[in-house]
Formats: C-alpha cells, sequence, structure tokens
C-alpha cells in the first residue's frame, strides 16, 4: 500500500530508526502471495524482529512455543497442550513474584479471537496495519512520547513484563503505548538492547502520529541546537539572554 510506504519513510527519516518500522494485521484468511512462516520460532516477540526483514504470515501453531504469547493474541486453533504450558509458566512466575496471580488478570489479552497474524516491514505490507511497533532509543522515545501525548491527548502508557501484551493494549484501547519489554523478549531480542524500548501505534490513526513525529522530531533538532549553542557561551564565561541565544541561533 502506497500510504504504507510514506508512513515507513516518514518514521525513519525523522526518528532514525536503527530498524525498520514493522507492522502487524490480523487476518482471517491469509492474502494471497504472502508465505507462511518456515522456521521454529522461541517466543512471540521474535516475529517482530524477523519481521524488519520480509513479508509472512503466522498461525497458532507458530506460536505453540509461546504460552503466553498465544494467550495475549487470543490466538485461534490452538493445541490442546498451550492451556497446560500456560498455567506452567505462570506457576513458575508466581513462585518466583515475577507476577502474582492477582496481576494475571490485568495482562491485556485480544478481545477478538485471531487466526492469522500478518508481520513485515510496514513499507512492504500490502495491507492495513492493525499496530506497528518501533525500536526506539531514548532521544527517539522523547519525540515519540511528545506526539502520541498530542494525539491521544494524553501521557502515554509504558508498560513492563510480558512485552507481547502491548499489542493486545493498543489494540484493545485505540492508543500508543511504550514497553520496556520482559526479560524473555530481551533475550529473545538482539534488537531490544539495553538501550532500546519498544513503542506500539495504532495503524488506523497512523496518519495523525507521523504528521506530529514528523514536526515534533524537527522543532527538536533546532532546539537541540539551540542549547547546544547556549551551553557553549556559558562555558565560555557568558550570561545570554533567551534573545542572546535566539539571535545566534539565527546566525
Amino acid at each position: 500500500m502506497s500510504n504504507n510506504k510514506t508512513w515507513a519513510a516518514q518514521l525513519e527519516e525523522s526518528l532514525q530508526l536503527s530498524l525498520p518500522p514493522v507492522a502487524l494485521a490480523f487476518a482471517d484468511e491469509v492474502p494471497a502471495g504472502i508465505r507462511p512462516y518456515e522456521e521454529a520460532a522461541p517466543a512471540g516477540c521474535y516475529f517482530w524482529q524477523e519481521a524488519a526483514q520480509r513479508v509472512f504470515s503466522t498461525s497458532a501453531k507458530d506460536h505453540e512455543l509461546c504460552a503466553i504469547g498465544v494467550h495475549t493474541h487470543n490466538l485461534a486453533g490452538a493445541s490442546a497442550s498451550q492451556p497446560v504450558e500456560l498455567m506452567t509458566a505462570l506457576e513458575a512466575m508466581q513462585g518466583l513474584d515475577y507476577v502474582r496471580e492477582e496481576e494475571v488478570a490485568g495482562i491485556p489479552v485480544l478481545a477478538d479471537s485471531v487466526q492469522h497474524t500478518i508481520y513485515g516491514p510496514l513499507a512492504d505490507l500490502p495491507m492495513a496495519a492493525d499496530v506497528v511497533l518501533l525500536f526506539a532509543q531514548a532521544q527517539q522515545s522523547l519525540i515519540l512520547t511528545e506526539a502520541v501525548a498530542r494525539v491521544d491527548e494524553g501521557i502515554p502508557l509504558a508498560m513492563g513484563r510480558p512485552a507481547c501484551a502491548v499489542v493486545p493494549q493498543v489494540v484493545n484501547g485505540g492508543r500508543a503505548a511504550m514497553s520496556l519489554g520482559c526479560c524473555g523478549a530481551r533475550v529473545y531480542l538482539d534488537a531490544l538492547s539495553d538501550e532500546v524500548a519498544l513503542w506500539a501505534i495504532p495503524g488506523d490513526r497512523l496518519d495523525g502520529y507521523c504528521k506530529e513525529i514528523s514536526g515534533l522530531a524537527e522543532s527538536n533538532g533546532i532546539l537541540t541546537v539551540f542549547h547546544q549553542r547556549r551551553r557553549e557561551d556559558v562555558a565560555a564565561g557568558g550570561r545570554p539572554t533567551v534573545q542572546d541565544s535566539l539571535e545566534r541561533l539565527a546566525g
């Protein structure tokens, strides 16, 4: 889709992303021409990194090794062993006091059951995205926070474990959110380094987010130079007024 290419280019240019924007789309049937994922994935979040390289489809069987991901994404057609795997995982986590029994009900789960998930670079996705994922460092997250606050008219949510819960949170709520990941995602995803967080943006309002991100990226760039020059002047013994610094910026 041409809009997807435009939005992807805007996001990459404005934020200087090291990984292209990744898109997820949910479908009852896999569109013609999209190949299924054919390897073993250790966790559902692993698909996010793979999706930066190519477009592919998944169903519940592809997520079989990730009981938590099957749960949060409400995947249809899960095997009979999935509830057992999920309970075993949750009991182990509760035993470590990583998650408590009363917290489990608060983990976001997609409201509607999903047959297939299509993953890929936003620029190459041949359909509308339900969610767009951005791997962003702190400076990029600064711009994203400011842009999201404008579009959503409120400070964005910052989430912890499990990382995959950010997808149902955004789909169900219609608002962007940041995920700091979880210890599992930070093992499975090379892209989720210590300096990086994950942002999830509703696909149906991507145009608005992109416009605000582009404008705020430009503003942040100009103001960064303003502060750099102001710091230099103070370090050199000056006491510049704001007008002095503005004039130096213009010059």
